[in-house]
């Protein structure tokens, strides 16, 4: 009996991820519906990564707030991904080190 309950939640869980991927190919938005769900994914990175920031150390908010700072310039210079993270990750460290 349990193992239906688990298949029928894995199934409930996985058909509204996967129609839509049918769904969406077959579409054709507008350029401005594009760019604006282009923007999507780093919007939500953003706001999951921005609380972290401030609590990277409590009593020193601005080392955080440096190595986002650091991040934004990288990423503003087209600079690949994981420099970008890694440079953040650097600039955390040498200022904590200090």
């Amino acid at each position: 009996m349990i193992y239906f309950i688990i298949i029928g939640m894995a199934f409930v869980t996985m058909v509204p991820r996967i129609i839509p991927a049918f769904i969406v190919d077959k579409l054709i938005f507008r350029s401005w519906v594009n760019r604006w769900l282009s923007a999507i994914p780093f919007a939500a990175l953003g706001a999951l990564i921005f609380p972290s920031i401030l609590t990277v150390i409590p009593e020193q908010q601005y080392i955080g707030l440096i190595g986002g700072l650091v991040a934004i310039t990288l990423a503003y210079f087209g600079v690949n991904t994981i420099i970008v993270v890694l440079g953040a990750i650097c600039t955390v460290f040498l200022l904590t080190t200090w």
